[in-house]
């Protein structure tokens, strides 16, 4: 395989195992290739199966501009005026795009796999755009995979975790052509955010995945997100109700995409917004009816406990979370000021914890409101203690190091009342603080100083293995708290953190 002639160029070409692709330059002279496809278009014959390989093209392929998504709904109404999506139609939708400085390398590679409640979200947003890590000599690849019922629909069929094959297929595909691009196969680093991160972290334990990244990064998902094959195939019984047709690929796969796609979008924003814990069970707190499905094939086991037996042994991992995660889906839809005392008392009970448990968060933040606190709580149950117990499990093995955050910044006064919730810290990884869809969650003056702070250290961990603070260690406990000012802490929020010792 062989790159383009120089990065100066203004139509820069690389050579795929597929065929060749031309890019253009962007910012700072990076070169970006995108919409190259990794598999074949997942339609017709091939609609909601296992990825199929690509098929070769003579000539040059354009790759000036981001490619297709796949098949997907809109984000509920009181997420989409603040969580920026693109829709590109086109049938060749499981894409790449790569930022690179140059095609010489070899360099350092981050793959990154988008969040978007395993619902939304393509390598296309603005916010994702990989052009300030190339700058500082990573080479980026984002990666588009199917969502929704088209990539985590289970039937009885034993065709599981499709979505999460795709992202296996694209590591292949890196590990076999980022060479042409100027990336190192042997220095790749996986990372993602909410459903990325939960997807990465049952890459972890995946045996198709292992040997295709040697580092990790989750942010704001770990493995508590998994699902049930009962709980998955009673949601595709519920899918295909609602379709109108029988619960079996062929029947599913029969009706219009859209009328599918919709039908998924519908049980997504049900089990989000009013959820019934008679009719959803456990998606009633976990609020993903689409997720990885321990499936005992492809999925063997559950993640966590994987990772505990050893499937992540030598892979170096970095995992955190934000401060005020779960306040993006209590500002949002204007709930967090609803939340009275007794509404307070019945969430925390319903995630496991009593009224003495609620009292410790609130001494802790002695003028907060109750919707402040259960806040906290839900922060705490649905990303902090998952992080925390994969380093655990990992920090037992001492197999490879583990670096755990904590992502300090805005505070909520400055922005909007969202504070450092869910997804703050993308733009500040990313160096894209200049992308005005970000504003609304960020406020008006989110800090460069942060950003340049944030974007260091994903650098750093990249291209040294070493984010720059002590591992996580089970007596020490070691958490980097990321904001204006950045503090090494150990333990930090312990009394809290043992609030959830017999909570599973």
């Amino acid at each position: 395989m062989s790159g383009s002639p120089s990065p100066s160029s203004t139509h820069p070409v690389a050579t795929t195992t597929s065929g060749r692709v031309e890019g253009r330059v962007v910012t700072h002279g990076v070169l970006r290739f995108a919409g190259i496809p990794y598999a074949a278009a997942p339609f017709g014959d091939s609609r909601m199966l296992p990825p199929a390989p690509v098929p070769p093209w003579d000539g040059v392929r354009d790759a000036s501009s981001f490619g297709a998504t796949v098949p997907k709904g809109d984000y509920p109404p009181a997420y989409a005026r603040i969580l920026a999506e693109v829709t590109i139609p086109g049938d060749e939708c499981l894409n790449v795009a790569v930022w690179t400085p140059d095609t010489s390398g070899p360099l350092p590679v981050l793959v990154w796999i988008h969040g978007g409640s395993f619902m939304n979200g393509s390598n296309s947003v603005a916010e994702y755009d990989g052009a300030a890590f190339a700058r500082d000599g990573v080479v980026l690849v984002s990666v588009n995979y199917r969502l929704a019922a088209e990539g985590f629909l289970l039937l009885d069929d034993g065709i599981a975790n499709i979505g999460l094959q795709d992202q296996i297929a694209a590591l292949r595909w890196v590990h076999e052509n980022i060479a042409a691009f100027g990336g190192d196969p042997d220095r790749v680093t996986v990372a993602g955010e909410s459903a990325g991160a939960m997807s990465v972290s049952t890459l972890l334990a995946m045996p198709a995945a292992k040997g295709l990244f040697a580092q990790a990064i989750t942010q704001s998902g770990a493995t508590a997100n998994t699902i049930t094959t009962d709980t998955a195939l009673m949601v595709g019984r519920r899918l295909a109700e609602s379709v109108g047709v029988d619960d079996n690929r062929a029947a599913i796969v029969a009706a219009p995409i859209d009328r599918v796609v919709r039908a998924a979008a519908d049980l997504v924003t049900e089990v989000q917004t009013a959820a019934d814990p008679a009719k959803w069970g456990s998606l009633a707190l976990s609020l993903l009816p689409f997720a990885p499905v321990v499936d005992g094939v492809t999925l063997a086991e559950h993640p966590l406990d994987a990772i505990g037996s050893g499937s992540s042994d030598g892979v170096r991992v970095l995992t955190g979370w934000t401060r005020d995660e779960a306040r993006l889906f209590l500002v949002a839809p204007g709930a967090i000021d609803h939340v009275d005392d007794a509404a307070l008392l019945m969430s925390a009970a319903a995630y496991g914890i009593d009224e003495d448990a609620v009292n410790l968060y609130r001494r802790n933040r002695p003028d907060a409101s109750p919707g402040d606190v259960l806040a906290a709580i839900v922060t705490d149950w649905f990303f902090a203690i998952p992080a925390l117990r994969v380093a655990e499990a990992r920090a037992a093995r001492t197999a490879a190091p583990t670096w755990v955050y904590r992502f300090d910044h805005p505070e909520p006064e400055d922005s909007h009342g969202f504070g450092a919730a869910h997804s703050a810290e993308i733009p500040f990884v990313f160096d894209n603080l200049g992308e005005p869809t970000v504003l609304p969650r960020l406020g008006p003056h989110p800090s460069q100083q942060v950003a340049d702070t944030t974007h260091k250290i994903w650098v750093d961990f990249v291209t040294s293995g070493d984010p720059g603070w002590a591992p996580y260690a089970t007596d020490t406990r070691t958490v980097r708290l990321i904001g204006e000012h950045v503090v090494d802490a150990d333990d930090p929020a312990s009394d809290e953190r043992h609030v959830w010792d017999e909570v599973r």
